[in-house]
């Protein structure tokens, strides 16, 4: 449960939202259920939302739960009392987030609102002060950059918040790393290479398809083929990039010992400039704890470039940070992409940014309504850090 101060709403009145029509999968044309159909892997869906005619509205997947409670509530009044008794403790919030993803609308002064136009009937506490930590204040800039662009697409806005802080790619660096050979040569693993050679009594590369060749992938020999269940921890190794190749090797000496199962670097210069350059897969967070620890001391003193929302850990430069993947429901491969925890984050903060964007929320900027909204999702977005019931035991420095 997150720990976000919300108002009691149960009470209120709510009704479904009427730009929406409910449609089962099985009624979709079949167009429309090729493109959806790995949603029906989940036992629990039932169809989607579809914005009816003129209206711009995303459509919206919904499970059966919600499926019902919107066809109940297709005539406004209060929740059902199946509703209260199905989600128990939990139903406050739920409610909440239905009516601030806009398929609810609660009843207001004059009217029905959802998304930022229900902020103040939603929450219970002002907005937290400014940013304080150096990766905090790196993830309140990118969100403020974000919010300035005039970009309305989701997808957009969310890579312009992804790639936030990485550095140009200037003449100097073309010209310095023109091409993958000369990548793997200037972080000494190319064939024959010093860290190539230290790296394949442990690790062997990985041959990546085309759609994931932007990185050098290295995989542990002893790693066994990941469950899908299983948590990714990543950690973030974050040099400026004129120390990337003294970092890479100090890196790749700790990951020696290490219990990581995978790594990657980028495989160009566009890949080093980019602030997340280096990244560590690991099982546990202990394990990510103890590499962080011994990666930090061999680096002591080294600039960091920072990697926006991600967590600080042993120190809140911005050198070492760490977050987690979403769970999937299959990974064939341990270096197959899920939702990155990254990506995650910035599609969320993305559709908040531009439901706020468009709604006029009693003086809160926009930036501050989508932290707050992710905030429900399990992410304390002081730290960036992702809470126990993100999907996994409680995860703090000892």
């Amino acid at each position: 449960m997150s720990d976000v101060a919300l108002k009691n709403v149960l009470g209120a009145e709510f009704r479904a939202h009427p730009a929406y029509l409910l449609t089962l999968f099985d009624r979709l044309p079949a167009e429309q259920q090729a493109l959806l159909k790995d949603l029906t892997k989940d036992p629990d869906f039932y169809g989607v939302l579809l914005p009816r005619e003129g209206n711009t509205r995303n459509m919206k997947s919904v499970c059966r739960d919600t499926a019902l409670l919107f066809l109940t509530l297709n005539q406004p009044g209060p929740l059902p009392a199946y509703v209260r008794t199905s989600l128990g403790e939990t139903c406050n919030q739920a409610v909440a987030e239905l009516v601030l993803d806009g398929v609810l609308e609660i009843a207001s002064e004059g009217g029905f609102v959802c998304g930022p136009a229900a902020y103040d009937l939603i929450y219970g506490e002002p907005p937290r002060a400014e940013a304080k930590g150096t990766l905090e204040s790196l993830a309140q800039a990118a969100l403020e950059y974000a919010q300035a662009l005039d970009i309305a697409d989701s997808t957009r806005l969310s890579a312009r918040l992804y790639f936030y802080n990485r550095w140009p790619l200037t003449v100097r660096w073309r010209s310095r790393i023109p091409d993958k050979a000369a990548a793997a040569a200037f972080l000494g693993i190319e064939s024959g290479g010093a860290n190539r050679r230290m790296l394949e009594r442990r690790f062997k590369m990985v041959n990546l398809p085309p759609a994931f060749d932007a990185w050098f992938m290295f995989s542990s020999r002893a790693d066994q083929a990941p469950n899908a269940d299983a948590r990714r921890f990543k950690l973030y190794v974050s040099p400026q990039p004129e120390f990337v190749q003294d970092a890479f090797e100090a890196v790749t000496q700790v990951l020696m010992e290490s219990r990581a199962h995978h790594f990657k670097v980028g495989n160009n210069a566009s890949g080093l400039l980019r602030p997340d350059k280096i990244v560590i897969y690991i099982h546990d967070f202990e394990a990510l704890q103890e590499t962080a620890k011994e990666i930090r001391r061999r680096l002591s003193g080294c600039p960091a470039q920072g990697v926006p929302f991600t967590a600080a850990i042993n120190n809140d430069d911005g050198l070492v940070s760490w977050g987690i993947d979403p769970l999937a429901e299959r990974v064939a491969l341990a270096w197959q992409e899920r939702e990155s925890w990254r990506l995650w984050v910035t599609n969320r903060l993305a559709t908040a940014l531009l439901a706020a964007k468009g709604t006029q929320t009693a003086g809160l900027q926009p930036w501050r309504y989508a932290l707050e909204r992710l905030r429900l999702d399990n992410i304390d977005t002081a730290t960036w850090t992702p809470l126990a019931s993100f999907g996994q035991t409680a995860m703090t420095e000892g």
